[in-house]
């Protein structure tokens, strides 16, 4: 009988673990946690420059709130690219894909989420800030997602509201817009470039496959593409360095907004130099080293940023 009552307990735990971690991937909980910090970031310069408390419940309603249309807008696109994710290699064991969830009980919940999540926001932080996240939420399921199939424009359109958290944490603090908010936007609006073209890069063959018209898909011999992420990372090491004109921070940030910009640039060019198509190995490896590159970078920057503005 105990015998019995373990083994039943293990696989009710074991089928609990297995359902919170397809909700993660529907929810694309990563990702989401990212735009929650990055959101973070926005409310702590807000309440700053408002004279408000940076850690409050209002910082608390804020980041749920966009936590709750972050993961409400990833499930409702991986409803919509259901198909695609399934032609994929690394997307195809998500839920959706692998059948461990229905279409209806996804599409439902990322609704909730998303418009609940709005309305959350209207109610506990401000209409600004409420309004701006159902935008961006629309924005990036009812222009982006579609126009990845069509062209390589979409990542240009998909870098608007990738580059909002920033600003909407901003607004719930302040609830309005200033001209930190664009600053705000632009570094992670570039910042998008390089890292997006290096998966693209990277997953060139399986984009292909799941007819995703990203540069590398569209342009195999690599030259546009390494050409928009050296554009991208030069135009990005002057526009983190604003936040020092604008007083938002001061010279720690300066000099390790540099050193963070210099590096990713090193790793742009070394691609760039490199002139071989997307599906050469060494390439791949190049994009590879650029990726990791990135995703170090931006939080390194934010952690220059506030711990720069706490000190001061």
């Amino acid at each position: 009988m105990n015998t019995a009552t373990a083994a039943g307990r293990h696989a009710a735990r074991s089928k609990l673990l297995s359902r919170l971690s397809d909700y993660a991937q529907l929810t694309k909980a990563r990702v989401t946690t990212l735009i929650v910090l990055t959101a973070g970031c926005g409310f702590f310069f807000g309440a700053r420059k408002g004279g408000l408390p940076t850690v409050s419940w209002s910082l608390f309603h804020a980041l749920l709130g966009i936590a709750l249309v972050s993961s409400g807008t990833a499930a409702l696109n991986e409803v919509m690219e259901r198909d695609v994710d399934g032609n994929m290699r690394r997307t195809a064991s998500r839920p959706l894909p692998a059948a461990r969830m229905s279409l209806m009980h996804a599409g439902l919940l990322g609704a909730v989420l998303a418009v609940g999540g709005s309305i959350y926001l209207v109610v506990s932080a401000n209409w600004l800030t409420g309004i701006l996240t159902f935008l961006t939420s629309l924005v990036y399921l009812a222009v982006y997602t579609p126009l990845k199939r069509v062209s390589p424009l979409c990542l240009g359109v998909g870098a608007i509201p990738g580059a909002m958290p920033g600003v909407l944490g901003w607004t719930a603090a302040r609830d309005r817009l200033d001209w930190e908010t664009l600053v705000l936007f632009a570094i992670l609006f570039l910042w998008q470039f390089p890292h997006f073209l290096a998966i693209a890069w990277i997953y060139r063959e399986d984009y292909a496959r799941g007819a995703i018209r990203m540069l590398p898909v569209v342009e195999p011999d690599g030259r546009s593409t390494s050409l928009r992420i050296l554009v991208y990372t030069i135009a990005l090491l002057p526009v983190s360095l604003v936040p020092v004109l604008l007083g938002m921070t001061g010279n720690i940030y300066f000099a390790g907004a540099a050193a963070s910009g210099v590096g990713l640039f090193y790793f742009a060019s070394k691609l760039g130099r490199l002139r071989r198509p997307v599906d050469d190995p060494r390439s791949r490896g190049y994009a590879r080293q650029l990726f990791y590159c990135s995703i170090v970078y931006l939080p390194l920057l934010f952690i220059f940023m506030m711990s720069d503005a706490v000190q001061r």
